[in-house]
């Protein structure tokens, strides 16, 4: 199939458009070097700006990929599909799978925010203890507080992560928590927590902030694997 001249405009658009025909009806094979942005520019009738940033649009579908030195090629024949978000992934997610990965993030940040701890995470950590006993409180007396207890809970949470130091986990930990607080929220609606566990984790929470506090890497580490296991065999049985 010739590629003949373009209309004016938008001639990016137009210029990836005739590439990607000539791609999709087998003028150009998979493995196929394209001819030179100067031979393209001429066939369409562009600039080779133009045609440059339609091969960038066609490599950014997955069609293209230029090899140093040798040139452009074909590299499939149809668009990829787009990549699934971490953020869909985690929305699909089972909640065994959720907690998996939650125990893997928490106890490591357990241990760091022992060894790291600042004054000011402390006091975080403490304010966040004291809010999740009273959720807990409010929760036990049978008001139907399950969702602001799940909420103070996940709070103290993310105060150990943040008090772990590293930015980067932190925000991993904050796009994670929405999942998380979902999964909590389903397990809460088929398990009986309070008659599970009476005391909602409250002496547990209480150690590993004092753990935190008295910058014991190990204890803080063992409460938190004692927890999360005594709550992953609620999400097994669920």
């Amino acid at each position: 199939m010739p590629l003949g001249p373009l209309r004016p405009t938008p001639l990016v658009e137009q210029a990836a458009d005739r590439l990607r025909a000539q791609i999709a009806d087998g003028s150009w094979p998979v493995g196929t070097r394209l001819p030179g942005e100067t031979t393209l520019a001429g066939q369409l009738g562009v600039g080779r700006s133009t045609v440059r940033e339609a091969l960038r649009a066609l490599a950014g579908a997955g069609l293209l990929r230029a090899r140093q030195g040798a040139g452009v090629f074909v590299i499939a024949t149809v668009p990829a599909a787009p990549a699934e978000d971490w953020a869909a992934r985690l929305r699909r997610a089972s909640v065994a799978d959720v907690y998996e990965i939650r125990m893997m993030i928490e106890l490591r940040a357990a241990r760091l925010a022992a060894e790291r701890r600042t004054a000011e995470d402390v006091t975080a950590l403490d304010r966040a203890l004291r809010a999740r006993d009273e959720a807990a409180g409010a929760a036990a007396a049978g008001s139907g507080a399950a969702e602001a207890f799940i909420d103070a809970d996940i709070a103290l949470h993310t105060a150990v992560v943040n008090a772990a130091g590293n930015p980067v986990l932190a925000d991993l930990y904050a796009e994670f928590a929405p999942v998380l607080r979902e999964g909590l929220l389903d397990l809460t609606r088929l398990v009986d927590v309070h008659e599970e566990d009476a005391e909602h984790g409250r002496e547990a929470h209480a150690r590993l902030v004092e753990a935190i506090r008295e910058r014991d890497p190990e204890e803080a580490e063992r409460v938190m694997h004692e927890e999360m296991a005594r709550t992953m065999r609620y999400v097994r049985r669920s």
